[in-house]
């Protein structure tokens, strides 16, 4: 991956926690095209006997552990949380492409299930307007952004108001005493 990230001006490397990335995003698109195709083939041809699998998405290539899925990492969270007890009442999966499915069949199976608090608000959002397990979709990134911090600002005016209820409760116990 280095040489094609050292031979395509505008692509990168990202190595996350479970995946690494070749995007050519900034690259020339048709230039990034052909190299994309290219490094598919030869990574497919010295992987071809590890527990790998190579995928290509809209401007970039990925080699990832077989078996590992957006789905199973939420199913696994959900799991982690229940053993804790802290079913959540609230999800949210936002996501752009077809390995997101897999994550949007999930939480809809977990809605049902008792994974979640019983009352849980599940949201299962696609990026652009596209067939999707997901119910709901957004139009663009800066919806998602736009979205993301509607929900940091009421999250932060429901801790301020709880934190009043707090502070008036205990004021009342002085009263009280």
């Amino acid at each position: 991956m280095c040489l094609y990230r050292e031979t395509t001006d505008g692509s990168t490397i990202e190595d996350r926690e479970t995946v690494l990335v070749w995007n050519y995003e900034d690259a020339d698109p048709d230039f990034g095209s052909c190299q994309a195709k290219e490094l598919v083939d030869h990574l497919e041809s010295v992987l071809a006997n590890e527990p790998v699998s190579v995928k290509t998405t809209p401007h970039s290539v990925e080699v990832k552990p077989q078996g590992v899925s957006k789905g199973l990492v939420a199913r696994r969270m959900l799991v982690s949380m229940k053993e804790r007890g802290q079913c959540p009442d609230f999800v949210l999966c936002i996501g752009d492409d077809k390995s997101d499915e897999d994550m949007f069949q999930l939480i809809a199976t977990a809605a049902c299930g008792d994974s979640l608090a019983s009352k849980a608000e599940v949201f299962a959002c696609t990026v652009g307007r596209k067939p999707s397990k997901a119910k709901y979709y957004l139009d663009d990134a800066a919806e998602v952004v736009r979205l993301m911090q509607g929900l940091s600002y009421v999250s932060e005016e429901l801790a301020l108001a709880n934190q009043r209820d707090e502070d008036e409760d205990s004021s009342l116990d002085d009263v009280w005493e």
